[in-house]
């Protein structure tokens, strides 16, 4: 069964800095597209960051700027740096997997930013 692990959240002031790291148990490249999303308390879940298996990379307009995706197929990681954090950051982020098996998502990390 593919297993999606997140690590790396927190809690930061304004303006800190954050890395988020997911272990998938199959490679990365066996995925279409690997994506980071979030969901604040009482919003819908959207979607953060994306990368293809064509190394496309899609950023939600908020993060555009602060936040990098990047994928190490050696290590079967995706990360997601996060910069210049704001407290509407403030959400569980949740890592997930596309691929020919289906869709996989994470248990999520939480994530705070105070101001």
């Amino acid at each position: 069964q593919v297993q999606l692990v997140e690590s790396g959240g927190g809690s930061v002031q304004a303006g800190g800095s954050l890395r988020l790291s997911c272990i998938t148990s199959e490679p990365t490249s066996t995925f279409y597209t690997m994506a980071w999303y979030r969901q604040a308390p009482g919003k819908q879940r959207e979607m953060v960051a994306m990368k293809t298996m064509y190394d496309l990379t899609t950023y939600a307009d908020s993060v555009k700027g602060r936040f990098t995706i990047s994928r190490n197929r050696a290590e079967n990681k995706v990360v997601l740096e996060m910069n210049t954090l704001k407290p509407e950051d403030t959400a569980v982020y949740y890592c997930n997997g596309a691929g020919r098996g289906g869709e996989y998502w994470g248990q999520g990390t939480q994530v705070t930013v105070s101001s």
